[in-house]
């Protein structure tokens, strides 16, 4: 028996679509077992990827990983198999926004997208007549206490950068700079006047512990920045059906989406698998249209390949899931992937949630914020 293993997120979206591929996997190789471990959501934001390398062939991740990946030369290089240079192509015309190019950095392929997320909007549809187009729009929303909003850490520097491009002003766009420091400050005001609005237990929540509630309880009926489930918009998935939308827009009172800040996971195979051919004929196959659209979705998984967001079967099944979030998600913008920037991410998550906190000057978080970045350049080198 050849044993492969592989280690996934603790969600049903990130875990049970490996577990069932890895099934099927086995049907057409008996002589091949897959067996799945999961970590939890923040380990997978946070745990290096060489404390993994070496104890997996198989690797779902995140791709700000890879810069560190690729110093380290700890992942396959995808690109290098020259009889998967077709089904490469395929997947870069398929995938839904920059997925696919997320895990491309120094002029190599280290993974696959097989799932596509990015900040969107989210709401129960039995109470909400009309979405919050604007900010404004869902300050007023907040101020009659139906609001929702994920702001632990990791959640705080997502909705800074989703907001950041939202407004056109993405960070890391000019000369190695975070972001212009008066731009920083608004956004930093923008954030803080919703946070004051918002319960205190949003700086302690994540998308799922929001999802959770929203899916549960009947009164918060809004969330507008975070990381959208399709599990949730699927009938039975929880007591109450979740749907979600674009973005609204930070740009003053004007509609324009520009997309926010691109998540969705990658598969990676470690160069220490004794097992390479096998992990890579596996990779490729999750990764196909075939099965994203089939045995990946209905196992509980949210495809990375833009065939499966435009299926009309599957967004039948999810509530229009997928349509209904799209144009967020191909307008999304890509995290730098430097090694050092998972630095700057943890560091600045903290930075901006104890800002939420505590009543601290706009002006000193941002200088903070931008020192942190300008160490994050230099501390892996």
């Amino acid at each position: 028996m050849i044993q492969l293993k592989g280690i996934s997120w603790d969600h049903p979206r990130g875990f049970d679509p490996m577990v069932a591929t890895a099934k099927k996997f086995n049907q057409k190789y008996p002589e091949i077992k897959i067996e799945w471990d999961k970590r939890p959501l923040q380990a997978f934001a946070d745990r290096p990827i060489e404390n993994m390398a070496f104890e997996y062939d198989l690797m779902v991740i995140d791709h700000p990983h890879v810069g560190e990946a690729s110093r380290k030369n700890l992942l396959l290089e995808l690109d290098d198999y020259e009889e998967y240079k077709n089904q490469l192509s395929e997947l870069f015309k398929n995938s839904v926004g920059k997925s696919h190019e997320s895990y491309n950095f120094n002029n190599h392929q280290y993974a696959l997208a097989i799932d596509a997320a990015a900040p969107v909007a989210a709401y129960n549809k039995k109470f909400i007549n009309e979405l919050p187009l604007t900010f404004e729009e869902v300050i007023k929303l907040a101020e009659k206490s139906l609001v929702l909003w994920p702001i632990k850490p990791i959640d705080a520097i997502s909705s800074f950068n989703t907001i950041a491009a939202n407004i056109g002003s993405a960070i890391y766009n000019d000369n190695e700079k975070l972001i212009d420091r008066s731009i920083g400050i608004t956004i930093l005001k923008m954030m803080k006047r919703l946070a004051n609005l918002v319960p205190t237990k949003c700086l302690e929540m994540n998308p799922i512990n929001v999802l959770d509630y929203l899916s549960t309880q009947d009164d918060k009926i809004y969330c507008p920045l975070l990381y959208g489930y399709s599990n949730y918009s699927r009938n039975n998935f929880k007591n109450h059906l979740i749907h979600f939308s674009n973005i609204p827009s930070f740009d003053e009172n004007l509609y324009n989406c520009k997309g926010s800040q691109l998540g969705g996971t990658g598969l990676a195979i470690s160069k220490n698998s004794k097992h390479i051919d096998l992990a890579i004929e596996y990779t490729f196959w999750i990764a196909s249209e075939n099965c994203q659209k089939n045995l990946f979705y209905y196992s509980g998984g949210q495809p990375g390949n833009i065939k499966a967001w435009k299926d009309k079967n599957l967004n039948e099944d999810c509530n229009n899931f997928f349509i209904d979030t799209l144009e967020t998600l191909e307008k999304s913008w890509l995290r730098p992937r430097f090694d050092g920037y998972m630095y700057f991410q943890d560091i600045a998550g903290t930075i901006i949630n104890d800002y939420l906190k505590h009543d601290q000057g706009s002006d000193i978080v941002i200088d903070k914020l931008i020192k942190e970045f300008e160490k994050s350049m230099y501390v892996n080198k």
